[in-house]
Order: structure tokens, then C-alpha cells, then sequence
């Protein structure tokens, strides 16, 4: 995340451990950093607002709101750039809302970029409209954007057959695993044997090498 009050520690952090970093679009929490415009928080302001109202918001197009979705996506991918000192070429959304309408259907991410797609989910987790609006989402994002075959969620954790089916799919297709270290259980598991042993005969896929 840029904008943020640990953002800029969190890039020199970064930058000096080599890491790959992508930026984590960031519509629906405050933006905290005390050198963000009061213009960006403003504007930042009012989406989080309307994305929050209800459950469904995220799935709606809100055409009052398109010219702050506009500036808010802009500033946050100039904000990257100053901050990594190179164009943000990975792509996702905080609460996954680089895929609401007022970004997506507007075309605001660079094409090109590599895009986290719709979460995927094994037989029977989701309804039928669910899956198919993902189908739709993801065949949105495929005409402009390098997709991940697959992408999952970490939890739950059990039963241990999920993480084993996922992580036997990353043998033949490209998999993308989201994260959230700071939940006890996931933290445990992503520091345990475990994922070692899932892992030890995969490799990792940059961006650059999505199609």
C-alpha cells in the first residue's frame, strides 16, 4: 500500500532486501500517511465511503464517483513509482476492489500489468451466479492483463486436502496463493515444514512471465 503511515519505511525496506513488491490498490481504508494531500484523502474519502455501505457496493458501478476513482488510481500508481523508484508492474486491490466496475470496466490499471484475477473455489463452495460474475470479471481483466491460472485464498487451512489439491495444481499451471501473516494461523503455517514440503518441487513465476 502507498499513502499509508508505514509506507514510506515499508518501501526502503524493500528496495534494500531486493524484493518484488506490486501495489495493493487501496479503495476502502483511510489512506494515514500525514504527507498525503488533503485532495487524495478527500477524494479517497468518498469512495471508501460508498464502497462500504453495503456488501454488494463493490459490484456496482457508481458514475458520480468515476472522476475521484480516476485521480485516487493515478495517485496511488505515481505514489508507487516514487516510492520503488520503477512502475508498479503486479497489480492487486485491498479488499479486492481493483475489480469493482469504476476501475475495471474504465480501463484505470495499466494494461499489460500483471492483475490478481477473481478468487477461485473448488466444487460446491460457491453458488452458480457467484462463479459465473467471476467468469465474467476474469474475462475482463484477460483482454488487457497477465492472469495467474489460479488464485486462492491461504485459509482455511483445514482440511489439509484443500492445500494439498492447490498446491498440486502450481505443478502444471501458474498459482497464485493470497496471504495474511499477521493471523496467528497462517503465520505458523507459513513459517512451518509444512509449506516447505508442499513447495520443494515448484518454482516461482514473475510477472513478466504470465500470459
Amino acid at each position: 500500500m502507498v499513502f499509508m503511515e508505514d509506507s514510506e519505511r515499508a518501501a526502503e525496506l524493500s528496495r534494500e532486501a531486493g524484493m518484488i513488491t506490486g501495489l495493493h490498490l487501496n479503495f476502502t481504508t483511510p489512506f494515514s500517511a500525514p504527507s498525503c494531500s488533503n485532495e487524495v484523502v478527500e477524494r479517497q474519502r468518498k469512495i471508501v465511503a460508498s464502497l462500504r455501505r453495503h456488501r454488494f457496493s463493490g459490484t456496482l458501478f457508481h458514475p458520480v464517483l468515476q472522476r475521484h476513482f480516476e485521480y485516487v488510481a493515478a495517485a496511488q500508481l505515481d505514489e508507487f513509482q516514487r516510492l520503488y523508484g520503477a512502475p508498479a508492474v503486479r497489480l492487486d486491490g485491498h479488499h479486492h476492489m481493483h475489480l469493482c466496475p469504476n476501475v475495471l470496466w474504465t480501463g484505470l490499471l495499466p494494461a499489460g500489468t500483471a492483475v490478481r484475477r477473481s478468487s477461485c473455489f473448488g466444487r460446491g463452495e460457491r453458488g452458480p451466479l457467484n462463479r459465473l460474475y467471476r467468469s465474467f470479471v476474469d474475462r475482463i481483466l484477460a483482454r488487457r492483463h497477465l492472469l495467474t491460472d489460479f488464485f486462492f485464498p491461504l485459509a482455511p487451512l483445514e482440511p489439509a486436502t484443500r492445500l494439498q489439491r492447490i498446491f498440486s495444481l502450481a505443478s502444471t499451471a501458474a498459482v497464485e496463493v493470497e496471504t495474511h501473516p499477521v493471523e496467528p494461523k497462517e503465520y505458523k503455517f507459513l513459517m512451518s515444514d509444512d509449506l516447505l514440503r508442499l513447495t520443494e518441487n515448484l518454482r516461482m513465476v514473475l510477472p513478466a512471465q504470465l500470459r
